[in-house]
């Protein structure tokens, strides 16, 4: 289907409009609830390892930003919320409403975009920083925390909005990139590391909580700097979409 273009005009007003109906889109009683488990299996694992009374408490906490957070925690939230934001609309014929609304193509990218981060973060990156905040690992290591889950959070719900528009089964497709890319390749390739989400923010977050650099860091400012980029282009690459109407 091919979408007109909208005229170039722009209100605060009816850009809340579009988020609003965008978070109530994605924001299900049922993905809530079953996110939000997750999200407090953080908070599960920050309040045992202060329970464990451990000597090696910096490191039980940093392992549960790295590995649980960063690696598996905000990536899947993410990915269920962002790819439905336009995905859903998409899907069951009610995009072409928001189509016929006098808005620029980008207002309804940012829109799902910002619905999508709105989401995630009370979902995923709070109850994160609370489980290293509690951990006992130090304030540092929830810096790390918010520090990284944010800017994950950002650089994935703008990557997964534009699969979810593009693409039949995003779910299916954004694991498998998750698990491929993400997990497997930029872990053991120091090339792939460079334009990897997962390395990048994790990069950011070790500086942050001064700790020991990861397998294949990166400098922090790269780290910093490349996923805002992947959120520029992501954006852009989804505004192009939703103007000539590529739509799968």
């Amino acid at each position: 289907m091919k979408a007109t273009a909208a005229p170039p005009n722009f209100t605060m007003a009816t850009f809340m409009t579009v988020w609003k109906v965008f978070v109530r889109s994605i924001a299900t009683r049922l993905r809530v609830a079953g996110l939000s488990l997750l999200g407090l299996g953080a908070v599960a694992l920050g309040l045992a390892i202060h329970l464990s009374h451990s000597a090696n408490r910096p490191n039980a906490a940093w392992s549960l930003v790295d590995s649980f957070g960063l690696s598996l925690l905000i990536p899947v939230v993410a990915l269920v919320f962002a790819s439905a934001a336009l995905g859903d609309v998409a899907e069951d014929g009610t995009l072409v409403y928001l189509w016929l609304r006098p808005l620029p193509r980008w207002q309804l990218a940012l829109g799902a975009f910002g619905a999508s981060v709105t989401v995630v973060v009370p979902v995923a990156v709070f109850p994160l920083v609370v489980g290293a905040a509690i951990s006992g690992g130090g304030w540092r290591i929830a810096g790390g925390a918010a520090a990284g889950g944010l800017l994950a959070t950002v650089a994935y719900s703008a990557v997964f909005c534009g699969l979810g528009l593009r693409v039949r089964r995003a779910l299916a497709w954004g694991l498998a990139y998750l698990l491929i890319w993400e997990q497997a390749v930029a872990r053991v390739s120091h090339g792939a590391a460079r334009a990897s989400i997962f390395i990048n923010t994790r990069s950011l977050a070790a500086h942050v909580a001064q700790h020991p650099p990861p397998t294949n860091a990166v400098a922090w400012t790269t780290g910093l700097i490349f996923p805002l980029v992947v959120t520029v282009v992501a954006l852009a690459l989804t505004t192009r979409s939703l103007d000539r109407g590529e739509i799968t």
